[in-house]
């Protein structure tokens, strides 16, 4: 009995690893522990110059597909804050949270959609960056949607009885 349990820990002893070797194929379950190298001055990361492409002015056509896209998307991000019509008055003000600007404001009214697409990429006051969890065509496309609720009215304390756009 003891004979076949030094065995047996003698196997899994042979199948363990320290994982810092250098290997051409990793497996997904071992480590490899390299020494810091820093990157080169004037490396760019890949896609990058695509990346900064998707967010230069003036953006993708303003199309009715593009808008819904913007709606769907200003609903799971920018509406807990900022509300569905863009008041201000999202759910998370309801607890306790500092309530954003309505999009009502004659300052916002006046932003370009590049300018709130700059707003949604590195945030502004109390809000937070969204540029890694909202992809360049998303946040263009809630830009669109914003200016499309400012230029109906929808929100706006004088219309309130406005229906959506």
């Amino acid at each position: 009995m003891r004979l076949a349990a030094a065995i047996v820990s003698l196997v899994f002893l042979a199948a363990c690893d320290s994982g810092t070797e250098q290997r051409d194929a990793v497996a997904s379950t071992r480590t490899v522990q390299r020494a810091y190298v820093p990157v080169p001055p004037g490396t760019v990361p890949r896609g990058a110059s695509a990346h900064a492409a998707a967010l230069a002015p003036p953006g993708p056509e303003r199309t009715p597909a593009l808008l819904v896209h913007g709606r769907e998307r200003f609903n799971a991000f920018c509406s807990p804050c900022h509300g569905l019509d863009g008041r201000g008055d999202g759910p998370v003000v309801s607890r306790g949270l500092a309530p954003p600007p309505s999009y009502y404001e004659e300052r916002l009214r006046a932003l370009e959609p590049a300018q709130i697409v700059q707003v949604i990429t590195h945030g502004k006051g109390r809000m937070f960056p969204y540029a890694d969890r909202v992809p360049p065509e998303d946040r263009w496309a809630i830009a669109h949607y914003v200016k499309q609720l400012q230029a109906h009215g929808v929100g706006d304390a004088s219309r309130q009885g406005s229906a959506a756009p």
